[in-house]
């Protein structure tokens, strides 16, 4: 018996290094360089986008970012400009196929075809369920899946013909995990998630390698143009705290630095940060269990009320909790990311 243990132990060892190894021998031929590649980046003006284009700039990446906010489109444009970075600038609505067609044109016609596409435009309405309305799961589908959906069909045909590309739709722990007061926003990224997988398995053949991102909480400062409903200052309190805690959010250059990774080795599926890991395993493991431990946390939550179905942005909604150094991540972070 116990010779046969020990076999088993070895044949196991055996198998789990050989898996290994052959992961790593898919990884670095899958390995791709981001120098003098075109890529569009969605959302790019603030933020996360705003992030990873600085860094594919400093890799000598071709850029193309777009936003529906001039203001701040202009003022990240003339950031990556200025050091030195090739870039194109647009002002476009996503969740319009014309325009994205229109833009896409565009950057074939002025840097190339798009090599990357990363898909990281998004909104947030935060609020309980009694104070949202359709037009609020409407605008989140848009944005994060149809908007998404036009980009992908416009670039596809280029790479396909080329036989290589790499396409990033950056969902979130919430399309895998529905959160209380935010569940637009959870079911559009849920649909996001079903379309990157399925995309993933039809586009592997062509050597068009889609990647989804699920990431959990970011110091991105992001939470200061979020959309808040109900009791906008509690929910917005409560947001933004969470938000900036170091303990359960990453920071934007870390998020960013995987999402890269993950792009570059051509990942199926990377989740960032320790909780939103947990979360999922749990939840995959025990849907039911979660959901209703969910239920309890929603109790804590503020109640329908305050301005009710009207909504306004974070920085309308500021306490003197948000304007105290436990929120100095974030506001340090919205300082640095163009979220002002």
């Amino acid at each position: 018996m116990e010779k046969k243990t020990k076999k088993n132990l070895l044949l196991a060892g055996a198998g789990l290094g050989a898996l290994l190894a052959y992961r790593s021998l898919v990884r670095q031929k899958r390995e791709f360089s981001f120098k003098d590649r075109t890529v569009l980046i969605t959302g790019g003006s603030r933020g996360l986008g705003l992030v990873l284009a600085r860094m594919l700039a400093e890799q000598g990446a071709k850029l193309a970012i777009c936003s529906r906010t001039k203001h701040q489109l202009d003022a990240a444009r003339a950031e990556l400009s200025a050091g030195g970075a090739t870039v194109l600038a647009f002002n476009c609505d996503v969740s319009d196929r014309a325009q994205v067609q229109a833009m896409i044109k565009e950057i074939k016609d002025e840097l190339g075809p798009v090599e990357v596409l990363i898909n990281n435009a998004g909104v947030i309405s935060a609020g309980p369920l009694e104070e949202m309305q359709v037009e609020d799961f409407r605008e989140a589908m848009d944005i994060h899946y149809w908007a998404s959906l036009y980009t992908i069909l416009e670039v596809i045909p280029e790479m396909k013909t080329r036989g290589e590309g790499r396409i990033v739709n950056i969902a979130s722990i919430g399309g895998k995990v529905s959160v209380p007061h935010l569940v637009p926003y959870s079911g559009s990224k849920f649909a996001l998630v079903g379309m990157s997988e399925g995309f993933r398995a039809e586009l592997l053949k062509d050597n068009v390698l889609v990647t989804t991102i699920n990431p959990g909480l970011m110091r991105t400062g992001s939470a200061r143009n979020a959309f808040l409903k109900g009791q906008n200052e509690k929910e917005y309190t409560a947001f933004a705290l969470l938000d900036a805690n170091p303990m359960i959010s990453l920071a934007a250059d870390d998020a960013a630095r995987k999402i890269l990774d993950a792009c570059r080795f051509g990942e199926a599926e990377v989740t960032l940060g320790l909780n939103a890991k947990l979360a999922s395993i749990f939840h995959g493991l025990f849907p039911g269990t979660v959901t209703d431990i969910l239920g309890l946390v929603n109790h804590f939550l503020p109640g329908p009320g305050g301005i009710g179905k009207e909504r306004v942005r974070g920085y309308e909604s500021e306490t003197n909790l948000t304007r105290s150094v436990l929120n100095a991540p974030n506001q340090k972070a919205a300082q640095e990311n163009n979220e002002l």
